[in-house]
C-alpha cells in the first residue's frame, strides 16, 4: 500500500510532504542514526501536531509525523538530530536524540471513559468505542483505554521503518515509553511495537515485566507544551482538578514524578501529565 524511498536524507513517496522545523541540532555523529523511536502526538490532528513541532517557541520536533490516513510530513532531514526523546536511556546510552530517528503518530493517547459510552482525551474530544483500544500498558498493571491507531497508520509506519532500516544502520526500534519509563507512555499498547521489531529486526516479542515505577523526587525546570493542561490533586485522571488549566508556554518546576505524571510547582502545586511538559535543558 505504501512505497517509500530515501534520497539525500529526505523521504520520497506519494503521500509525503516536507515542512521544515527549526527545532533541530546538527548532523548525527558517524554511525548514527542507528535507532528508531516511536511516539504518539497526544494531539487532535496531524496539522496541529506539525504546527507544534515546527514552532521554534515549543523546542520540540520529530523527523516524521504520520496522519490517520497514512499521510506523512517530514520536518527534519534524517541526517540531522531532532528533539523528540528528551531525557532518555536505553542499554547504557543516554539522550537518545543523538542516535535516533523520531516518528510521531497522530493519536490522542490515553482516554478516559465518561460513563456514557464515550471516551475523552485530555483535550476533551470524545471518541466512540470503535476508536478505542483496551489493554494493559507495558509499564502499568491495570487495563486502560487508548486511542486506536488506524490500519493505514500502522502500514505506513511499517513501510517507513523498512525503508529506514534499508538506508541506515538501524539495529534498535523502541517506544518512547521504554526509553523514558515513568515519564512517557507513548506509543502505548495500541501500537504493535513488538510485531514491528520482529518483522524488521528479527527479534522475538519480548516478555515485558510490569515496571515497578515509584514516585521519585526531582527538581528541574520545564515549560507546558499543550493548550489547557489540567492540574490535578494526584497522579491520574481519577483525581479532581485543583487549578485552572495551564496555558502553553507556562514555566513550571517539576518536584516529583510518578508513572507518567509530574507534580509541578507554579503559583500553586498540582499534578499534570508528563506528556505535555518539555524540559528546559
Amino acid at each position: 500500500m505504501f512505497s517509500f524511498e530515501i534520497n539525500a536524507n529526505r523521504l520520497q513517496g506519494e503521500s509525503v510532504t516536507f515542512e521544515p522545523s527549526p527545532n533541530q541540532s546538527g548532523e548525527f555523529s558517524s554511525g548514527a542514526p542507528d535507532t528508531i523511536v516511536i511516539h504518539f502526538t497526544a494531539g487532535s490532528s496531524l496539522s496541529s501536531s506539525v504546527s507544534v513541532m515546527t514552532n521554534p517557541a515549543n523546542k520540540v520536533s520529530a523527523h516524521i509525523c504520520i496522519g490517520r490516513d497514512g499521510e506523512i510530513v517530514q520536518m527534519v532531514p534524517f541526517n540531522h538530530i531532532a528533539w523528540h526523546a528528551g531525557r532518555s536511556e536505553w542499554q547504557g546510552r543516554e539522550r537518545l536524540n543523538r542516535y535516533s530517528i523520531g516518528i510521531e503518530l497522530d493519536n490522542a493517547g490515553e482516554l478516559t471513559p465518561n460513563g456514557n459510552g464515550a471516551f475523552l482525551s485530555w483535550f476533551n474530544k470524545a471518541y466512540s468505542g470503535d476508536d478505542v483500544f483496551r489493554g494493559v500498558h507495558r509499564n502499568q498493571q491495570s487495563l486502560s483505554y487508548w486511542h486506536a491507531y488506524t490500519e493505514a497508520q500502522i502500514q505506513a509506519t511499517f513501510s517507513l521503518c523498512q525503508a529506514l532500516c534499508q538506508h541506515y544502520p538501524i539495529h534498535t526500534i523502541v517506544g518512547h515509553e521504554e526509553i523514558s519509563p515513568g515519564r512517557k507512555t507513548d506509543p502505548g499498547p495500541a501500537f504493535p511495537l513488538d510485531k514491528l521489531r520482529q518483522r524488521l529486526l528479527g527479534t522475538e516479542p519480548a516478555s515485558h515485566p510490569v515496571a515497578k515505577i515509584q514516585a521519585t523526587t526531582v527538581s528541574r525546570e520545564a515549560v507546558v507544551n499543550a493548550t489547557g493542561l489540567n492540574v490535578r490533586a494526584g497522579p491520574g485522571t481519577q483525581h479532581e482538578k485543583v487549578a485552572e488549566p495551564l496555558t502553553k508556554g507556562t514555566p513550571v518546576t517539576i518536584v516529583k514524578q510518578s508513572n507518567g505524571w509530574a507534580q509541578v510547582r507554579f503559583e500553586t502545586t498540582g499534578w499534570v501529565s508528563n506528556q505535555y511538559l518539555h524540559d528546559i535543558e
